[in-house]
């Protein structure tokens, strides 16, 4: 009874009509800026709402206004929620129906009032306009090389490295076109290098992406079969950022990326048959050749090329989900190379590290980095400052390399832990679940995944025994010269060395997160975790991340610790010889709606 009273107190409440009077501008911090540099601008919509028994409010009201600047006064970014401080004090919901109710049960108004100015490089005085409802407003700004500057200092410069990686020629060749959305931190929408700050301590980019270099940067990876090069393109940024942080939504360290699949045979660079992106932990597919049908994904568009050869790829700002130029939430547009809404930098391959000028920039020249040199040679040494959360590779398939171990992340504690994961720690959403592809398998062994993405016709086969797949151990340098060699994907080769066991350490911790609503019991191997719904909806939001996996092996310690959640936990089973080494965990949560619960593991031999 009383929640019926309360819905029907909502909807009296929401009866409401709403008449726009005024717009108002403010400026954080003030509307003077050096050229090229930003200023927040936050446009508040003021009038009159009038109440369903008559009665009339005047105030702020939560509505949004469109805004605009004039060709060549500058560029406005996407809205935003105001970052700065903002008492609020609407007179109306700013909604409709039961999604006013269900907005002020939740207490979700997210007011995207707000738009990043970037400044032209020619100083004078420019105008912003906005509108709302048919009332319109203008504020000017002053664009002086005198005014007080907003970016700090940069500390790094990076000059040109030497790269002797075989596959250097070829990733150029293909190098992408990256449409890169910018918001209001653009800077930190800048793809660079993992060291921008000088170090290999992940656990300060946050911190220092203000004063890290802003030199742009691709990372690169390939591997090879007899009938394709597969080439891996990273794009790293130190913030993943949003302008509603909640629940791990933004975090320290971010890597998105594509793979393209080259069909070897014609020219020196052969064809580029498919380009696969990664958004957020799932895969989309875009190809070049009609031929190709879906599989275990779609299709989801037609590859966009710039200079007739570069495939063009968007990357959303904040997040930085790596998508098709053609993608359906794609600002940039193929056939005008530019960006339909709001601000981006367009970069393309130069060899040279380059700085935007601003944060609309246009072919800003990038370079490439190899991850073997890199990234791979410090995640297998001492990687306790880059990198964390190792974890066992179990493929699906039967396909090589279980049981080979893998630092899963990038370490990185602000926020969300160890959110990042350069390649060989990805997975796709729906394979994964789908049991078709594991965790790291996307990217590890690319030849079975395309296969297992999409279905190629008789006429284009794919050869799934790698020639050169340091990532799995095969033709990797500094291996010995006269040592027995098992072809991945191809048959068991007699005499081949059996891997090593995997060493590892004597105890360990991991950490779950994940959105629960009802009841779940929760299978742990390795660092791997699967969700099996006794009651309830489907988990949501789920991560897990290690700093010593789950061993194979019988362990004298194990428990289990509830962080945040407001339902039990209990342990069902410890990891045994019996049950597979798969522990089990089960959370209760009896009230209404879901909660977000963190859970922390711990274990020892």
């Amino acid at each position: 009874m009383r929640i019926a009273l309360y819905i029907l107190a909502s909807l009296a409440a929401f009866a409401q009509t709403t008449a726009v009077k005024e717009l108002k501008f403010r400026f954080d911090p003030e509307p003077r800026v050096r050229p090229g540099e930003t200023v927040s601008v936050q446009i508040q919509v003021w009038g009159e709402a009038t109440g369903a028994d008559g009665s009339k409010t005047t105030g702020r009201l939560r509505e949004t206004a469109n805004a605009k600047v004039a060709e060549g006064q500058g560029w406005l970014s996407k809205p935003f929620r105001y970052q700065g401080a903002d008492d609020g004090g609407f007179i109306n919901n700013g909604a409709a129906g039961f999604a006013a109710i269900f907005q002020s049960v939740s207490g979700q108004f997210l007011q995207k009032d707000a738009v990043m100015y970037t400044a032209p490089l020619q100083a004078g005085t420019y105008t912003i306009e906005a509108e709302a409802k048919g009332v319109k407003g203008s504020a000017q700004i002053t664009v002086a090389a005198d005014a007080p500057t907003r970016k700090a200092a940069e500390k790094n410069t990076f000059p040109a490295a030497v790269d002797t990686n075989r596959y250097r020629k070829l990733a150029e060749h293909w190098a992408p076109f990256i449409a890169q959305e910018t918001w209001w931190q653009p800077k930190a929408d800048i793809p660079t290098r993992f060291d921008f700050d000088g170090d290999w301590n992940g656990d300060n980019n946050w911190d220092n992406a203000e004063t890290g270099t802003s030199q742009a940067y691709a990372y690169y990876a390939a591997v090879e079969t007899g009938t394709h090069w597969f080439l891996h393109y990273n794009f790293f940024h130190p913030r993943d950022y949003s302008d509603n942080c909640i629940a791990g939504t933004c975090h320290e360290n971010d890597n998105e990326g594509i793979i393209l699949t080259v069909r070897k045979g014609e020219g020196e660079f052969g064809t580029l048959e498919l380009m696969e992106t990664l958004a957020h932990n799932n895969v989309y597919t875009y190809a070049n050749d009609t031929r190709i049908r879906k599989g275990a994904h779609d299709i989801d568009a037609k590859i966009d090329f710039h200079d007739g050869h570069h495939p063009m790829v968007f990357l959303e700002a904040g997040g930085h989900g790596a998508l098709g130029v053609g993608a359906r939430i794609s600002t940039f547009v193929a056939s005008r190379v530019d960006f339909k809404e709001g601000s981006g930098i367009t970069f393309i391959y130069k060899g040279v590290a380059e700085r935007a000028a601003h944060g609309n920039d246009r072919n800003v020249g990038y370079d490439l980095i190899p991850i073997e040199e890199t990234w791979w040679a410090r995640a297998k040494q001492d990687a306790a400052k880059a990198f964390d959360a190792p974890y066992v590779y179990q493929p699906f398939g039967n396909r090589p390399g279980a049981g080979q171990r893998y630092m899963g992340s990038f370490l990185g504690r602000k926020h969300g832990a160890n959110k990042a994961k350069p390649f060989w720690g990805w997975h796709d959403e729906r394979t994964r679940r789908g049991k078709v592809l594991n965790t790291g398998q996307w990217a590890l062994d690319p030849a079975y995944a395309v296969t297992k993405n999409v279905s190629f016709p008789a006429a284009m086969p794919v050869d799934l025994n790698y020639i050169y797949n340091p990532y799995l151990g095969v033709g990797e340098a500094g291996a010995a010269a006269n040592a027995p060699v098992a072809v991945v994907g191809g048959p068991v080769v007699a005499g081949a060395a059996a891997p090593g066991p995997v060493v590892g350490p004597v105890e360990g911790t991991c950490q779950l997160e994940a959105v629960i609503d009802g009841t779940a019991v929760i299978s742990l191997s390795g660092e791997n975790a699967s969700y099996e719904i006794l009651a309830g909806q489907a988990e949501k939001d789920a991560s897990m991340g290690c700093n010593g996996a789950i061993p194979a092996r019988a362990v004298s310690e194990f428990e289990v610790r509830k962080n945040k959640g407001r339902g039990t936990v209990k342990t069902l089973a410890a990891p045994s010889e019996a049950n597979g080494f798969t522990a089990k965990v089960q959370v209760d949560d009896p009230s209404r709606g879901a909660d977000r619960y963190v859970l922390v593991l711990r274990w020892k031999l």
